[in-house]
């Protein structure tokens, strides 16, 4: 009998249910099978998947307040966020479907002379880790599946034990609602278990990975793709520590203001966001630390971790970045119960901000660091210490004459994905021009995103055609257009 994968309720850790880890066996049969369907969704016009998408996204949508509550039992996120969510992730579904169906991300190049074209492929089928964070958003039917299954590619994701009986209704009825609207039988699997999602990457059959958790998650999934006989990319957005910066004008004009926010921020869903703002720099003299301690003791929030393990090591992340050279300015205790953790604001002085430190790596959960800057040059130094991210803000007097912003937006550009402005970068919008990645450690492409419209550029490779005949070209590519995408010929769009 094989091993299972056992679901707990964060509010008192009481057991909820076991899901069976899946056997090598179920592993092999998951990944044939998305084999067996890769050929068919390749073929498929990007219009006709996505009213498979559509199709899925009005099921998600009829079946919100189910999943929602089974999510909270697992997740301890709330109804109203919860419910929330199953929108997003239905409107997201829609959203890829919509960007396959434009076409543009086929990028269709004919050329008259040397009688070349070129043409974005579906690589084939996709391995997919979702978040412990966001069960719907970025979990098993999230970013990730979305934009792959809308490249034309299947998928095989991996139940998250954080929420593995909400991922086993979203596989049951994302595998009723794309077999009723004519996708192939393998479009969409899921198999469950650590070994599982090692076997997974492993298996010949998998062509990319998409992965959203941790650094030493995504790392480990890194390097069993690099060490396979055939390495595959692996597209792991994993997180850091998101620096805020606060301008002397801005600390002048508004302290108060940026420190009620920066707490809802950094507390926002328990902490557990990988753009949390980890680290605030403020200016010498202001008393932001001090002012941040005091939003946070008249927030009162207390957090309740997805596992036992995130609130372990949200509180032995605090004892860490003590050890390092920071303090305790504040701290809002947690119920103490089930998986509760503090929630905790910390400062540490400049000095102590350098590359390798514990100090500039992400603490997982409601803890946040300031640390003050004496000048424009030293603000310039440590920012240069700092790991790359998937997002930097900058928080300034509110008007376009703020002259340190014109240096810190492109200081911070050279080392995020997302530079926001007088806005906090917690929430991901899914979009055209979005961009949810950034530098190594953030993520392992830089040059990718798992969220928005270029999401789908992961799962595509080109290929070009030289001296073939249209009628042995893919159909996105034939003058005769079938599929009416857009397509660039002789060097006009």
């Amino acid at each position: 009998m094989s091993a299972g994968t056992t679901s707990y309720r964060p509010r008192d850790g009481a057991p909820l249910g076991t899901v069976a880890d899946s056997t090598t066996e179920e592993v092999a049969a998951a990944v044939a099978a998305a084999q067996g369907a890769a050929a068919t969704l390749a073929d498929t016009s990007p219009a006709r998947r996505r009213a498979w998408l559509d199709a899925l996204a009005d099921a998600l949508v009829a079946h919100r307040d189910e999943l929602a509550e089974l999510a909270d039992r697992e997740t301890a996120l709330g109804l109203p966020r919860l419910r929330g969510e199953v929108e997003r992730m239905a409107a997201q579904i829609r959203f890829y479907g919509e960007v396959a169906a434009e076409g543009a991300y086929l990028g269709v190049v004919r050329d008259s002379a040397p009688g070349l074209v070129r043409v974005n492929h579906p690589v084939g089928p996709v391995a997919v880790f979702g978040a412990s964070n966001f069960p719907f958003g970025f979990g098993v039917l999230g970013n990730d599946t979305a934009s792959a299954l809308a490249a034309g590619c299947p998928v095989v994701a991996k139940a998250h034990p954080a929420h593995s009986l909400t991922c086993v209704r979203l596989q049951e009825t994302a595998a009723a609602v794309l077999a009723e609207a004519g996708a192939p039988a393998g479009t969409f699997g899921m198999v469950s278990g650590l070994t599982a999602g090692t076997e997974l990457v492993r298996s010949p059959g998998i062509t990319a990975v998409g992965f959203t958790g941790s650094q030493a998650g995504g790392l480990a999934l890194w390097r069993i793709a690099n060490e396979r006989e055939v390495v595959i990319p692996v597209y792991a957005e994993m997180g850091t520590v998101n620096p805020v910066v606060l301008t002397p004008a801005g600390a002048a004009a508004r302290a108060a203001e940026v420190a009620a926010g920066y707490v809802a921020s950094f507390t926002l869903g328990s902490g557990q966001f990988c753009t949390k703002p980890g680290l605030l720099l403020a200016p010498a003299g202001a008393g932001f630390a001090d002012a941040v301690g005091e939003a946070l003791t008249a927030a009162a929030p207390q957090p309740v971790m997805l596992t036992q393990g995130i609130a372990e090591a949200a509180r032995t992340g605090v004892d860490a970045l003590v050890d390092a050279g920071a303090e305790v300015v504040a701290t809002a205790p947690g119920s103490g119960q089930g998986w509760s953790t503090d929630a905790v604001v910390l400062r540490a002085p400049i000095a102590a901000i350098d590359a390798g430190s514990r100090l500039v790596e992400e603490c997982f959960g409601p803890v946040a660091l300031v640390v003050e800057y004496a000048s424009a040059r030293e603000l310039r130094e440590v920012l240069g210490r700092l790991q790359g991210s998937l997002a930097g803000a900058v928080f300034t007097d509110g008007t376009p004459t703020d002259a340190d912003a014109a240096w810190l937006v492109p200081a911070l550009a050279g080392q995020v994905g997302r530079v926001t402005v007088d806005e906090w970068p917690t929430g991901v919008a899914w979009t055209w021009a979005q961009q949810h990645g950034g530098p190594w450690p953030a993520t392992s492409r830089p040059e990718s995103t798992s969220v928005g419209a270029a999401a789908l550029d992961r799962w595509v490779r080109p290929v070009a055609y030289q001296g073939v005949a249209e009628e042995w070209l893919p159909a996105a590519g034939r003058a005769a257009n079938p599929w009416g995408v857009p397509q660039r010929v002789d060097g006009v769009r």
